[in-house]
């Protein structure tokens, strides 16, 4: 930070109320994270009776062990790993040729194709007819059809495709005069120049995919291909209706409060594990290494 001697008294204030407003703010986003960490460390009945706050109250495992035991827990565990980088995977191998296409001047009727997968951000069929469509390409319950069917964003194609355009044709001028087709110019070219704009894309495909729940819900029946979203769904609405579960807690140190806690802190592990190798992309420039026009 700058020497602070150096801005005027309004400036100063100023800097100070962002720096307030900041930390504010950090301190809000931060919070659900600490509580819901807290809640599943803490004593069933503590957490009942809403006494934590930020620290656990009577210490205890007792709900992951709870969660851990359970052979369900791991499958949709399995499958949400399933869905997003397989999701994820599929979802790159589309976005990426459709968004360098559409970034083509020479592309034919370019506006139009453009224009059409813009209408799709704001227009689309609707729920039901989305339902039916997939039960009637026989995609219900399958591992593939959740998959395939959620594999374009119009936002994310839109994104990369203006990425694409801020290339300096000087580089695919380059390729070209080293006799580069358009695979290997996608390839070589813009692929490695886009490392920024494909790890944010990749971020928002996992994240979509890793909290999918409404969808996996409706078209998913068999219990072992749900994700662990709708699993935790699932645990809150049986373990509310079951008589043993609730005489069990007479005498346990965890309760419904702190299962779900443990479950849901389970979910968000990998993702924080994960996000610090795609955030340091985010701050890069567009063009790493690359010429000036």
């Amino acid at each position: 930070m700058k020497n602070m001697n150096l801005y005027s008294r309004g400036d100063k204030i100023f800097v100070w109320i962002n720096m307030v407003l900041i930390a504010l703010f950090t301190i809000s986003t931060l919070y659900p994270f600490i509580y819901i960490a807290a809640v599943s460390f803490s004593e069933g009945s503590a957490a009942t009776a809403g006494k934590v706050v930020i620290t656990p109250i009577g210490f205890t495992l007792a709900a992951y062990e709870r969660v851990l035991s359970e052979p369900l827990f791991w499958s949709s565990y399995k499958n949400t790993f399933i869905y997003t980088f397989g999701g994820t995977f599929i979802s790159l191998l589309i976005i990426i040729p459709g968004a360098y296409a559409l970034s083509r001047p020479q592309l034919y009727g370019r506006r139009f194709w453009n224009l059409m997968v813009a209408f799709t951000m704001w227009f689309n069929a609707g729920l039901i007819p989305f339902f039916l469509n997939m039960r009637d390409l026989g995609l219900m319950d399958s591992y593939f059809g959740l998959i395939i069917g959620f594999a374009v964003n119009a936002f994310n194609i839109i994104l990369l495709r203006n990425f694409f355009e801020a290339i300096p044709t000087s580089f695919e001028e380059a390729a070209r005069m080293d006799g580069a087709n358009e695979f290997q110019v996608l390839r070589k070219v813009y692929v490695p120049l886009s490392k920024p704009a494909l790890a944010t894309i990749v971020l928002f495909c996992m994240v979509a995919r890793w909290n999918g729940f409404f969808w996996a819900m409706v078209l998913l029946k068999d219990e072992g291909k749900i994700p662990l979203q709708v699993y935790l769904q699932q645990v809150i609405a049986e373990l509310s209706d079951d008589e043993e579960f609730g005489n069990s807690l007479l005498e346990s140190l965890y309760s419904f409060e702190t299962v779900t806690a443990a479950i849901m802190v389970c979910s968000i592990i990998p993702v924080l594990i994960f996000y610090p190798f795609i955030q340091k992309y985010f701050n890069k420039g567009i063009l790493l290494g690359g010429v000036k026009e």
